[in-house]
């Protein structure tokens, strides 16, 4: 028990730490801007997507376009965990003090996310804009919202976990934040157009279970399958456990 305590202690000073460094570059602030800002544009300026244009109360523009918001910005954050540190020497310091793998992994990981729930805490704005705007007012599917955002955020951590990953094999942040842009896409959308191919007949359907995108549409029906919350959660714990091997490899 003392153990673990002192593991727990270690990894929200480094979560603390995180949070202070995120807060004083202003990153997350800028974060929280444009993604508001990107989904704003969408749901209430473009004739297209806009929900004062398409007369129906729903945010599906916001859980449309959200994942596109979080392919771009996430890969932003999360690029400096562990590239910045190597690259400024100071990832030596932090692995010699009695910090473990986990705990400066876990630190780092949890304020990222932390970052990723205070984007999204904004938009209930939007959620009650649409609702006082429905006809009659409250015309809005609420259960199916609320499971959106929970699919939202586990995409967000899933896309976290990449991102700390490509930051971790890196010691550039551009080529960190690249390699999180490609491994965030190819996760959500890849095996989408794997299962596009001509190469696999009738299998191809049997590919669509693989990709996020398939279980993040699932959860946007209004109820929240536990199947679909243990795959988010599964990927996410290949890609932390990949990043402590990755850690782990100084040791070999």
């Amino acid at each position: 028990r003392t153990n673990f305590r002192k593991i727990t202690h270690r990894m929200l000073t480094i979560f603390r730490k995180e949070i202070a460094v995120f807060l004083n570059s202003l990153i997350a602030y800028l974060v929280v801007l444009v993604f508001l800002t990107f989904i704003g544009v969408f749901m209430w300026l473009l004739p297209e997507t806009s929900i004062l244009d398409y007369g129906y109360a729903e945010l599906d523009t916001l859980f449309s376009y959200g994942p596109l918001a979080f392919l771009l910005l996430i890969p932003a954050i999360t690029m400096r965990s562990f590239a910045a540190e190597k690259k400024d020497g100071t990832i030596e310091l932090l692995l010699t003090k009695p910090i473990s793998d986990w705990s400066l992994l876990m630190g780092k990981y949890l304020s990222a996310c932390a970052l990723v729930a205070f984007s999204l805490i904004p938009t209930i704005l939007y959620y009650i804009s649409v609702y006082s705007l429905g006809k009659p007012v409250g015309n809005i599917d609420s259960a199916a919202v609320a499971s959106s955002y929970i699919g939202l955020f586990l995409l967000g951590c899933v896309f976290t976990s990449a991102g700390i990953f490509a930051s971790a094999i890196s010691t550039n942040q551009i080529v960190s934040f690249i390699l999180a842009l490609i491994l965030c896409y190819v996760t959500y959308n890849g095996f989408n157009h794997l299962a596009s191919l001509d190469l696999w007949k009738g299998s191809s359907v049997s590919l669509l279970p693989l990709g996020l995108d398939y279980h993040y549409n699932a959860l946007s029906k209004g109820v929240v399958d536990s199947r679909n919350v243990c795959y988010f959660l599964t990927v996410i714990g290949i890609m932390l456990l990949s990043t402590r091997l990755v850690l782990g490899s100084r040791k070999w």
